[in-house]
């Protein structure tokens, strides 16, 4: 086969590669292993979201894959490492939701500042509780912009016309970084630095070793009285046990989640229990914008991967090394 499909998708774009390529869609193949690793040992590009895991032993299974393509940001379900050894095209198109997450940022920030949520569930119910709806203001406060990549920047951009001052964590930003310049961002020496002064704090990095629960109850412990966290990068990067406790004791003023450790995370629990806190179902770059971007970028960098060309989008190499069967 030419493209394998292990999780469900539906836009033109990919429909339009059946024209010139066999395309085999199984959109619960994520699901187990076993057969994953039987399907994409005939495959020569696949195609996946966050679901579908593409360890080194799944990789190794699979002689004759060229590519996979990521509809997505986030890499830690690939081994990008492996994929690289063996000379497969990682396809990832970096910069499409980037502005859609960015905006769910801005939305998270703002609906729980002014409550919009706890508002709404209490207006819903019959009440009118005018003074249990009073907010404050994102102008004059601080943000802390964990991770000042793509989405961070452009967090920034909005929260500057907001009015709000920019402190900044990110071991990979050096001082001199024009980018602080742009949005008059200070760059803070350690995570702690940036908590301390943050009224709130956004989370943008990706999920690596180094990064696995970087957000736990030591650097909970060191943020501001009352400030509002909000994490729209990847789950795995909080402890959310530590993150419940520090709401629940109201060290923390509330959270705006649109990704979890582990998804979906199952039966109802402590965070969903309470009311200063705003969960979604990872969807933040999920506009008709950036999954038409993402779908097209991603469809178009493996039919030309497919007929001997180059990737676009391409997050480890240019084009394939590994002779296609």
């Amino acid at each position: 086969m030419d493209i394998l499909i292990t999780e469900a998708f539906d836009d033109p774009a990919i429909d339009r590669l059946d024209e010139d390529h066999d395309v085999v869609r199984e959109p619960a193949a994520f699901k187990d292993p076993a057969r994953l690793k039987a399907l994409i040992a005939d495959a020569r590009t696949i195609i996946v979201r966050n679901q579908t895991q593409l360890t080194a032993e799944i990789l190794e299974a699979a002689p004759r894959l060229i590519g996979i393509g990521r509809m997505g940001v986030g890499l830690d379900n690939i081994d990008v490492a492996k994929a690289s050894e063996l000379g497969i095209a990682v396809v990832a198109p970096l910069d499409a939701n980037s502005t859609s997450v960015a905006e769910m940022t801005l939305a998270l920030m703002l609906g729980l500042a002014r409550k919009i949520a706890e508002s709404d569930r209490k207006t819903r119910a019959g009440g009118w509780d005018r003074k249990g709806g009073t907010g404050v203001e994102l102008a004059g406060k601080t943000l802390a912009i964990c991770g000042f990549g793509r989405i961070g920047r452009k967090v920034a951009k909005l929260a500057r016309a907001f009015g709000m001052r920019i402190v900044v964590s990110d071991p990979f930003v050096e001082a001199d970084s024009p980018a602080l310049a742009e949005f008059d961002a200070e760059l803070c020496g350690t995570l702690v630095d940036a908590l301390a002064q943050a009224d709130y704090i956004s989370a943008h990095s990706p999920l690596t070793p180094e990064t696995k629960h970087m957000f736990n109850a030591e650097s909970f412990a060191a943020t501001k009285p009352g400030a509002f966290f909000i994490n729209t990068s990847r789950g795995g990067i909080v402890d959310e046990g530590a993150l419940a406790e520090a709401l629940q004791s109201g060290h923390l003023g509330g959270a705006g989640l649109d990704v979890r450790e582990k998804e979906p995370p199952g039966e109802p629990g402590a965070l969903e229990a309470l009311d200063n806190v705003i969960v979604l179902p990872h969807v933040g770059g999920w506009t008709k914008e950036a999954l038409s971007r993402t779908h097209s970028a991603v469809a178009e960098d493996l039919d030309s991967l497919l007929k001997g060309g180059s990737a676009k989008n391409f997050v480890n190499q240019k084009s394939p090394t590994r002779q296609a069967l």
